[in-house]
């Protein structure tokens, strides 16, 4: 088994990162992230907390709006516009979930898509479908950053399993790879042949966020797993393979925690720095182009 050190990964686009936003304060502007967190779900203040550290290492500025769980979705989406009146603002997030009491569709489009560097707005994603992207979702991004390193760079005819098909991993990054010609064949809590649909593939992501679902006998010689799942067991992070049972086989795997979360998270960076740049380029627009 080798292990794809994702910790790495992340450094070269941080390095990449730190440098270009140096490059956008020479002319004037300081790249300017702004989070909204809702409630007290210690993952999701652990998130935020990476993210923050990581911004400001990378000399992106950080604004955090910390709303309590009570909050309703209209007090959510008014915070996000508020937020939104800061031309200073390069891109906005909602850390994800939210109390379940919020319409979180609601909530994500309320995004300007110029600043929706998480890429979860119905606009982005429909322009992420049709290959007009302004910004690939961050995990998705971090998953092609991986098959990148490992020389993976024509994906044309690779036969790629997706386990899970939600709305931050499967269902964008299945976009973003059926765009490269890649045979892409996705897997959910109703399918009966996972096992064959996994054995088949050269490369398999997993992102259901269910501990030790992704076995060796589920994965052929010289497959690379991506696991881009997140569960606690006794209070310590893991994510979807069981990576013991790997340790004598042939694959490539990505290990949680230290593999896709760093990577994701230089990604979410570099798409700042996307945003900052779009406004260097494009200083006078004020609505996205949507046509």
């Amino acid at each position: 088994m080798k292990t794809i050190d994702g910790k790495a990964i992340a450094t070269h686009i941080k390095q990449t990162v730190k440098h270009d936003a140096h490059a956008l304060q020479e002319k004037g502007i300081t790249p300017h992230l702004g989070i909204v967190l809702v409630g007290n779900n210690k993952a999701s203040e652990t998130y935020v907390g990476v993210k923050k550290r990581a911004a400001e290492q990378a000399g992106i500025t950080i604004s955090i709006r910390h709303l309590p769980k009570e909050a309703t979705t209209e007090e959510v989406i008014s915070a996000m516009q508020l937020l939104q009146t800061n031309s200073q603002l390069h891109g906005l997030i909602v850390q994800l979930p939210l109390p379940d009491h919020i319409d979180t569709n609601a909530v994500l489009n309320t995004i300007d898509p110029r600043k929706d560097v998480d890429c979860l707005t119905d606009v982005n994603l429909g322009k992420l479908i049709v290959e007009r992207e302004l910004f690939t979702p961050p995990t998705p991004g971090a998953v092609m950053a991986v098959l990148k390193h490992e020389g993976i760079t024509n994906l044309a005819g690779k036969n790629i399993t997706l386990v899970g098909t939600g709305q931050l991993v499967g269902r964008p990054l299945s976009a973003v790879l059926i765009n490269t010609k890649a045979s892409v064949t996705t897997v959910n809590e109703t399918t009966h042949d996972i096992k064959e649909k996994c054995l088949a593939a050269d490369i398999i992501v997993s992102g259901v966020g269910k501990a030790g679902i992704i076995t060796s006998e589920m994965v052929g010689d010289g497959a690379i797993v991506i696991d881009t799942g997140v569960d606690y067991v006794n209070g310590k992070i893991t994510g979807d393979i069981d990576i013991k049972s790997f340790a004598n086989r042939d694959v490539f795997v990505t290990p949680t925690p230290g593999g896709i979360g760093p990577i994701t998270v230089a990604k979410l960076l570099e798409n700042t720095i996307m945003a900052a740049k779009h406004t260097l380029i494009h200083p006078n627009i004020e609505r996205f182009n949507q046509h």
